[in-house]
């Protein structure tokens, strides 16, 4: 077998086997991607969140800024060990 295609070939074995390390690559690293969207999504939804639960109770606005600091050092702990087990 060949492992280039080559000018007007047609084998679907030969073009999988050229994709094959081109997948194995992407794949290897999709899930740190989708971790690092995750915690974006995460982050920006506890920021809302702390900031409408401040505006809706000021006086606990000190405890809210606690669990918050909180949960988003969690939430991007989640991004550090997807990109731990990528290597």
């Amino acid at each position: 077998m060949e492992s280039t295609v080559g000018i007007g070939k047609t084998n679907n074995q030969t073009h999988y086997i050229m994709l094959t390390p081109i997948l194995a690559e992407l794949s290897g690293n999709m899930h740190v991607a989708f971790a690092a969207i995750g915690a974006a999504l995460g982050i920006g939804l506890l920021g809302s969140k702390a900031a409408e639960a401040t505006g809706r109770n000021p006086g606990a606005a000190g405890s809210i800024l606690t669990l918050s600091i909180i949960l988003a050092a969690l939430i991007e702990g989640i991004v550090f060990f997807a990109i731990f087990l990528a290597k």
